[in-house]
């Protein structure tokens, strides 16, 4: 599962991920307690979770090494209020870093809710069934997948590492 996460998106852009021989920095993948990676190179071993309970799905891999490549949450980046409403209220504290906005280098590109890198409308609900992200201005339109890269995604990956396919 792994591999082929890597291969999709070596499919669609220049990244290509080596195993480790002797880098100094490197990407551990590890089954540890839930679904994460930090953003971006850190420097070093950098420890990428994909616990078996729940993690090992295409995905969510390509979702975790998207953020290894320096991506945030789509729905944190520096214009979201334009495009969502956060309901804070609804948002555990120990989670509502998940939703803090970033300073992000949108590359140009327009706001992307069908992004694998962006939550479903549910994500971390304190009351199930209710929003912790509702888009605007059109409530209704479909937010979030962990099916595949999209469109948009890929473009970003391609401006960013300035590949020329």
């Amino acid at each position: 599962m792994i591999e082929n996460a890597m291969k999709s998106i070596a499919a669609k852009t220049c990244i290509r991920f080596v195993l480790r021989r002797n880098q100094v920095d490197y990407i551990s993948i590890e089954n540890v307690l839930g679904c994460s990676s930090t953003v971006g190179r850190s420097g070093g071993k950098q420890q990428l979770s994909l616990s078996v309970n729940g993690c090992v799905s295409h995905g969510i891999i390509e979702h975790e090494l998207i953020h290894s490549l320096g991506f945030h949450h789509e729905h944190t980046r520096s214009d979201r209020d334009q495009y969502v409403q956060i309901n804070w209220q609804n948002i555990p504290e120990a989670s509502a870093y998940n939703f803090q906005k970033k300073d992000t280098n949108n590359l140009n590109t327009p706001y992307d809710y069908s992004s694998i890198m962006h939550y479903g409308r549910t994500a971390f609900a304190i009351q199930y069934g209710k929003e912790t992200i509702t888009p605007i201005p059109n409530p209704s339109v479909q937010i979030g997948q962990r099916t595949e890269m999209s469109n948009i995604d890929i473009q970003r990956i391609n401006k960013l590492y300035e590949c020329a396919l």
